[in-house]
């Protein structure tokens, strides 16, 4: 209880000092002119003056980029949880939110809304956000290739691997001879254009096909082992293919090409047979003590950071330092478990959403406004299914697997995902791509995603469902 001396002094400061700034606001209004401009009237259609300072405080930038993760990480986790319950990944689900917030739904229902959320003027600083998230997430993904699985089981990975590579390329760079006279910038090269669309035909989303093969319990099975093998090996050879079409596009003739490319094996050289065995010799026998350590995890993150700097001064991009750190991250004592758990809490949750509502932004699915626009766009889904899918199926029935894992080894080398829209991004911010050949695009990813699922129950359900009379004496004989 409060003593009754301190109740009458708060009481007597507070009616004190409160008459006091009353008088002086009464002295202060006598002050002023007879000339000051007439107070203006509100109108019954203009918003009141509080409207208006609510409404003036949400365009600070501050306030309007909380409005815009507040909107941006609420839709992608509801309709992530979404999808969830229909057996896809969450990660389809944040990818629907972020096209949805652009100008293909919102944009189109309420242009108002959205021209407020999103503003041309702040996309600037989303998009540094989310090339935060996007970094953290590839020095993940270099955490979880396992460089050691790939020399034990390199015959065959590689073989299935690289075909389901070099098939899809191929259809790509064939298919950009048609595409690029009306879809191609104005002035690119073809070789650029062909290069990158064959690239982005051969990616493979290697942590998105890691979480479906855990969903599904298949992660210790023959087939998921040789999933994650192959999907390794396509990932480590697409980056390298991607880094040399990037440096052609952003080097001066030939001569920069060739330099951003020697610097760059340079650099890969160096990561991992100078800093990756260090790294392991530093922190193999005392992971576990450091792992939880804030300055700890502080130099873990400045490392990130310099090896994404030094890829981006080189002339490709700071994606590909952060790739190749996480790979020199030594595996023991549970130390990249530890990392991943807690990066991924900040990348995930947080900073890839607005990756894919800063991608969304840029989709305008509406510039497909005429039936040729949409069989263009089927047509490149089809190219994109036919040189992954049939591709691995084809190497992988080579090598001695049954066509019903060699099938569903090609749907999961068919998913895209996130890795994609990293590219095809990567691909609009060199002015490779134009947008409507980046709608398709990412149409394309959201669709070889989304069907990996249901192509992988098609195969269990064909496995479980009883042969014909006719067949089974037929396969006695």
């Amino acid at each position: 209880m409060p003593r009754p001396k301190n109740v009458l002094f708060y009481t007597a400061v507070v009616l004190l000092f409160g008459a006091g700034i009353y008088g002086l606001l009464v002295f202060g209004s006598r002050m002023e002119t007879a000339s000051a401009a007439p107070a203006v009237t509100a109108s019954a259609e203009s918003p009141g003056p509080a409207a208006e300072g609510f409404a003036e405080s949400l365009r600070h930038p501050a306030s309007l980029l909380l409005l815009q993760m507040i909107v941006i990480v609420a839709a992608a986790k509801g309709l992530g949880a979404l999808v969830l319950r229909i057996g896809q990944p969450p990660v389809i689900g944040e990818m629907i939110a972020g096209i949805l917030l652009g100008p293909s739904l919102l944009g189109m229902l309420a242009p108002a809304a959205h021209a407020f959320l999103f503003p041309a003027s702040s996309l600037g600083t989303l998009q540094l956000l989310s090339q935060i998230g996007v970094i953290l997430f590839m020095f993940v993904v270099g955490m979880e290739l396992d460089l050691e699985s790939l020399y034990k089981n390199a015959d065959s990975a590689v073989l299935v691997s690289h075909a389901s590579i070099v098939v899809p390329f191929f259809l790509g760079t064939a298919a950009a001879l048609l595409l690029y006279p009306t879809l191609a910038p104005a002035g690119l090269p073809f070789s650029a254009f062909g290069l990158f669309v064959g690239v982005s035909m051969s990616i493979t989303a290697f942590p998105v096909l890691a979480r479906i093969l855990e969903e599904r319990r298949l992660s210790r099975t023959p087939l998921g082992t040789t999933a994650i093998t192959c999907a390794a090996v396509d990932d480590v050879t697409a980056w390298c293919l991607l880094a040399v079409v990037v440096a052609l596009v952003k080097a001066d003739g030939l001569g920069g090409a060739l330099l951003t490319i020697f610097l760059s094996l340079l650099f890969i050289v160096g990561m991992l047979f100078l800093v990756r065995p260090r790294a392991g010799r530093l922190l193999g026998g005392r992971a576990a003590s450091v792992a939880g350590d804030t300055g700890f995890l502080a130099a873990i993150l400045v490392f990130v950071l310099v090896s994404a700097l030094t890829t981006e001064i080189i002339g490709i991009h700071a994606l590909f330092g952060a790739f190749l750190a996480g790979v020199c991250i030594p595996r023991g004592a549970g130390l990249r478990e530890q990392l991943r758990h807690r990066l991924e809490a900040l990348s995930s949750v947080f900073l890839l959403p607005l990756f894919f509502a800063f991608t969304g932004l840029r989709t305008q699915i509406g510039l497909l406004d005429d039936w040729q626009s949409w069989l263009i766009c089927a047509g490149i889904i089809a190219v994109a299914i036919a040189g992954k899918l049939g591709g691995t199926l084809i190497a992988a029935r080579w090598t001695g697997m049954g066509w019903g894992d060699s099938f569903a080894l090609g749907a999961l080398m068919n998913t895209r995902g996130l890795v994609e829209l990293i590219v095809l991004n990567l691909g609009y911010d060199l002015g490779i791509l134009s947008p409507r050949i980046f709608a398709m695009l990412v149409l394309m990813a959201l669709i070889t995603t989304f069907m990996t699922g249901p192509l992988l129950s098609l195969v269990g359900w064909l496995r479980q469902r009883p042969l014909p009379a006719a067949v089974q004496g037929s396969a006695n004989l």
